[in-house]
């Protein structure tokens, strides 16, 4: 008879089977049941598990290793999914499609334990059970998800990830260990595809960049939430000095052009959740002080050069936070060895010398450098470069920007309205049609200039109406109170319960004169 550990190893080898028939299983759930092609990529997936399972079982060869599982529980993973798993309620709470994902997220974290499992056995492997594909997921999901109509390519997406994982290798520190960060190298990659092919619109990904901020206070929520990552993993100076490059370079930029660089922020809430939860994994980033903060400083550099040169192809903006990450960990050894070779300089200071030394090895540091990175927030905070009004939310700012001529700003005032006149902002949609009617700062175009005109007619706006009528009218007349709920929201939620007082209080802090009281003489 077969020993209890044979038995309990012939039984383990079926697992990814069971994991398979779980994902099936999902498809009865009302999310996946309401698109049968939803359901196909789960049967997609489902099927991909299964059939890998009986071929490795069919293979005497491989069957050795089959069913070998070792459990190793590590605090990084369950520690970040904790802080991941925070984000999605808070963001969620506020932008119910994070909610209607879960069943989807569920579904990938299966497929992630299934492909590993079975990776591993097939390269002869014990697998490795423990927290580790769930921040993965997570990770992924935070930045990237595929429609429901190719749904596949998200959990293809996964594969890529766990496959860079276990082929793409080096030598790093005398130890065998992955290059990449997997769900950046996943994201990174599929960014490259979705730009060249031009098919981002088969995404969420600019709906997820952008709705963060429905969330109040994200700024300081993804701030507390980062930490918890600092302390137990004392990635500070990643995060920091990216944060700190970011800041003071949309700061100079604002200085030098007289528009703020990112638009309506100092660095977009995607960007300051990306440099907390994708590129601090302490297993593909610098492990001393010096190395950490040449890398961040690296991020914050890269994705502000990003920026700039994706809107210049035409791709969209959000790709910044994404496509980096893979070549900073390209370049982790290269910064080790740099920080390694000039602490063995007679030059470098008994400081300095601690400073390229393993975080680990000098933890009360850690706690200092958390402690200005509060400090450095909280000034941020205090001067209005994180949450709350910038000067990027108010339109009649760019307005004059544009008349001044100023860098970008006719083409920022355009994609501004654009977002406001799909919100069912009246008063934009009349803009916009006049901007395409006149074409003085956007080339002219008839049809459009028609089509916007009519929408601010149906959502009865008198002047659309007006200039619709007459082919060469240009009627303009100050936002209702209804368009004023929508376009001063700052990114957030729009202001339907706001009173009328509170809302032209606003609008005058957003520069709308026609809202600010007006001066009155002793009579």
């Amino acid at each position: 008879m077969p020993s209890k550990p044979e038995k309990h190893k012939a039984a383990k080898i079926f697992i990814p089977i069971a994991i398979g028939g779980v994902i099936v299983a999902l498809t009865g759930s009302a999310r996946v049941h309401s698109s049968g092609i939803l359901a196909q990529s789960f049967w997609g997936a489902a099927t991909v598990l299964i059939a890998w399972n009986v071929l490795l079982l069919a293979a005497p060869n491989l069957r050795e290793a089959a069913g070998r599982i070792d459990t190793t529980l590590r605090a990084q993973h369950y520690i970040q999914a904790v802080c991941q798993l925070a984000v999605y309620l808070y963001w969620g709470w506020y932008w119910s499609p994070v909610y209607d994902m879960s069943v989807l997220i569920g579904a990938q974290l299966m497929f992630a334990y299934g492909f590993g499992m079975l990776l591993s056995w097939t390269r002869g492997k014990a697998y490795t059970m423990g927290f580790g594909p769930i921040p993965i997921i997570l990770s992924i999901n935070l930045f990237l998800w595929f429609r429901d109509d190719w749904f596949y390519l998200q959990f293809l997406m996964v594969a890529v990830g766990f496959l860079g994982k276990d082929f793409i290798r080096w030598t790093r520190g005398g130890q065998q260990a992955h290059i990449f960060n997997p769900s950046a190298f996943a994201l990174g990659l599929f960014s490259l595809v979705l730009i060249a092919s031009g098919n981002t619109d088969l995404t969420w990904g600019q709906e997820i960049a952008s709705t963060l901020t429905l969330a109040p206070r994200i700024y300081l929520f993804l701030f507390l939430v980062g930490l918890v990552v600092m302390y137990f993993f004392e990635i500070t100076l990643v995060a920091g000095t990216a944060a700190a490059v970011l800041f003071g370079m949309s700061a100079l930029t604002f200085q030098v052009t007289g528009v703020p660089y990112f638009i309506d922020s100092d660095i977009p809430a995607a960007v300051f959740l990306g440099l907390h939860l994708l590129i601090t994994d302490p297993s593909t980033s610098p492990r001393t002080p010096v190395g950490k903060t040449i890398f961040g400083a690296l991020y914050g550099g890269g994705v502000f050069a990003l920026y700039t040169l994706l809107g210049l192809m035409g791709a969209p903006t959000f790709y910044d936070k994404l496509l980096c990450v893979p070549l900073l960990n390209l370049s982790v050894r290269a910064i080790d060895h740099l920080v390694s070779k000039r602490a063995k300089t007679e030059a470098w200071t008994p400081s300095t010398r601690i400073a390229a030394q393993p975080v680990w090895l000098s933890p009360r540091p850690n706690l200092i450098r958390m402690g200005l990175w509060v400090l450095f927030f909280g000034v941020m905070s205090v001067t209005g470069r994180t949450d709350g009004q910038h000067t990027g939310d108010a339109l009649p700012f760019w307005e004059h920007a544009c008349f001044e001529d100023l860098r970008n700003a006719c083409d920022r005032l355009i994609q501004l309205e654009t977002s406001y006149c799909g919100d069912n902002a009246a008063w934009a949609c009349n803009e916009l049609g006049l901007h395409y009617r006149k074409g003085t700062i956007v080339g002219p175009n008839t049809e459009l200039a028609g089509l916007y005109l009519a929408r601010a007619c149906e959502l009865r706006y008198q002047s659309g109406c007006m200039n619709l009528l007459n082919p060469v009218g240009e009627i303009r007349t100050e936002p209702r109170l209804l368009d004023l709920r929508l376009m001063l929201r700052e990114g957030g939620l729009n202001l339907m319960e706001m009173g009328r007082a509170d809302l032209l209080e606003r609008a005058c802090a957003h520069n709308w004169s026609f809202a600010c009281p007006t001066e009155v003489g002793n009579t």
